[in-house]
Parts: C-alpha cells; sequence; structure tokens
C-alpha cells in the first residue's frame, strides 16, 4: 500500500513538474488567437487589441486568426483539436455558450473541450431601426412591434450570433414574433436597415456606433442594466421590461488539457492587458468595457460560460430555432 501511495505521490509531484516547466519556457514560439468570425467585425478588432497587448507581456508575437463558418463553430472548433500548450487560444463571445443549444450536432465540447482562461470585454448590443419606422423611443416602438408583429421586418447577422440572440429575447419578451431575416454578418444587415429593406436590427454597440453617429439609423436602446457612458440613449428596460440584458461579452480559451501553470501565465497576461492605457482608450472608442481583474480569470470565464448556457437554452428551444 505504502508503495503504491508513494508512486501515486510520484506520478503527481512529475505532472507538476512538467506543468512549471512547460509555465517556465512559454511561450517558446509565435502565438495564434482564432477569432472564429471574418475580419472587420467587433470580434476581430478585439482580437487584434489583445494579441499585441498580451504579446508584449508574453515576449511573443501573436497573430490572429479569423476561421470564419457555422456562426462561429468552424473556428471553435479547430482550438478544440489544437495541441493543448497554449499557442493556439480561442478568443469567441457569447456565441461559444449560445452554439451549444443552437446547433444539434457539434464536433466539440463547449465546456469540456476547452480551458478558460479569463472574460476580456462586456458589450452591449442596440436596437436599431431604419429612418423613417413609424417610432421616435423605445416606448413607441414597444408599441409598434406589439401592434404589427410579424408585419416587421428584424434583421440579424445569421444564426447564433449576438443580433439574433438579441431579437429571440426581445420577441420573447414581447411575445410578439417579427419576420426574422438572417443576414451572413451585421454588415449586409446594416446596409439594407439603412436603405430601408428591413425596420429593425440588433446590433453591437461596436459596430453601430458609426451609424448611428451618422444619423443613418435610429438608435431606440441598449440592452445593458445601465446606460452606456457617452451615449445617450435608453435601456430597453427604461420601456418597462424588467431585467433585460443582453450581453455580448467575450472570453478567452485554450484546448483542455493545457498545463495549469501555462493556463495561469496566459490569465496573467490578459489581465495585464487589460490595463494597458492604450487599449482601454480604444475600447472606450468602441463602447466596450474591459473586463475587470476578479472576471478575466479562469474560475470567473468557466462559471460565467456555464451559465450563459443555463440562460440561453430556454430562450432557444421556445423559439425552436435550430442550426445542423
Amino acid at each position: 500500500m505504502r508503495r503504491i501511495l508513494s508512486v501515486a505521490v510520484a506520478a503527481v509531484g512529475l505532472a507538476l513538474g512538467v506543468s512549471a516547466a512547460s509555465a517556465q519556457t512559454f511561450p517558446s514560439r509565435q502565438m495564434t488567437i482564432i477569432v472564429p468570425f471574418a475580419a472587420g467585425g467587433p470580434s476581430d478588432t478585439i482580437g487584434r487589441l489583445l494579441a499585441q497587448a498580451m504579446g508584449q507581456n508574453l515576449g511573443q508575437t501573436i497573430v490572429v486568426e479569423n476561421v470564419a463558418g457555422a456562426g462561429g463553430t468552424v473556428g471553435i472548433g479547430r482550438v478544440a483539436r489544437a495541441t493543448p500548450d497554449g499557442h493556439t487560444l480561442l478568443l469567441s463571445h457569447v456565441n461559444h455558450a449560445t452554439a451549444a443549444t443552437l446547433y444539434r450536432r457539434l464536433d466539440y465540447r463547449s465546456v469540456e473541450d476547452f480551458a478558460p482562461i479569463g472574460i476580456a470585454t462586456d458589450g452591449a448590443m442596440v436596437v436599431t431601426g431604419k429612418r423613417d419606422l413609424a417610432a421616435n423611443n423605445i416606448v413607441e416602438l414597444m408599441a409598434l412591434i406589439r401592434r404589427e408583429r410579424d408585419k416587421l421586418t428584424l434583421a440579424n447577422a445569421g444564426i447564433g450570433s449576438g443580433s439574433h440572440l438579441c431579437g429571440l429575447m426581445l420577441m420573447a419578451a414581447l411575445n410578439s414574433p417579427m419576420t426574422v431575416v438572417p443576414y451572413r454578418g451585421t454588415g449586409p444587415a446594416m446596409q439594407d436597415l439603412i436603405g430601408g429593406q428591413v425596420d429593425l436590427l440588433c446590433d453591437q454597440v461596436t459596430s453601430a456606433i458609426g451609424q448611428i453617429r451618422g444619423n443613418q439609423v435610429k438608435a431606440f436602446a441598449v440592452t445593458s442594466l445601465a446606460r452606456l457612458p457617452g451615449l445617450d440613449i435608453p435601456t430597453v428596460q427604461e420601456s418597462g421590461i424588467a431585467n433585460f440584458e443582453v450581453n455580448v461579452w467575450h472570453g478567452l480559451y485554450a484546448p483542455a488539457n493545457t498545463p495549469p501553470a501555462v493556463v495561469a501565465r496566459l490569465a496573467e497576461a490578459l489581465r495585464v492587458a487589460l490595463r494597458d492605457p492604450a487599449l482601454l482608450r480604444r475600447l472606450e472608442e468602441l463602447s466596450t468595457v474591459a473586463a475587470s481583474p476578479e472576471r478575466a480569470t479562469p474560475a470567473a470565464l468557466g462559471a460565467h460560460l456555464r451559465a450563459e448556457i443555463a440562460k440561453w437554452r430556454p430562450v432557444i428551444e421556445a423559439a425552436g430555432q435550430f442550426a445542423d
């Protein structure tokens, strides 16, 4: 019995030693952050800001690779299958939680196949409308949706996108289904909103801020619980819908079985990056908030991911909108 115990203790010690050694030599080459969406979008911008700031702290170049497709699940799956040494990371938003319910078949497990590093940013959505829509504020818009229902068209960036989820929650809160028009990204959806081909679009503030400030679309409400600094836009819950919140948070992940010491080093680099003045100024310009040090941890991201899966599952199942 003592011999078995000694062998077990030695094995644990060896594993810890390997993990520590990995951290001491990490990173040993160029790193990659995979963003599972097209270049030029909010996630891509945030990924590149983090890559630059974290790379300075880690002493290695970090490149961003955009691997779009299937609502982000193609890029996410690639990270799940990557070598678990910390050199390949994933930056994804709330879609990583919702894909667990939205997609009937995934080639990865949203929780078990990833090692959380930390929450990076929090961002709100904004409910926007075409310029000649017959509503001028959020209260009038809610009344219009209840009255017109499926006569109104609601654009989104595709199944699993933040705009899709925001629309599902809005329709559920009002018990008023609209005619949903999916696009391949928020870019073409916004262009059709500006052109008046669709009535409404829920978009990330980060994406829509230029069109709002340019007076190309109407901005009715943000989906945060409090108004955003620098934006005179009410919240959805100010219209009477209590606790309405859609938060497009971004999390950073490594593949499962990445050595704990490497995960800890990456989390430390993330927290340092989120204090960088240049990064913070750029995030403020994008109306996005850097995560606090308490949220930029593996434990916080792991707990938040599980909570978000539980939050969105009944919303998605009630809508019955799934992808193969």
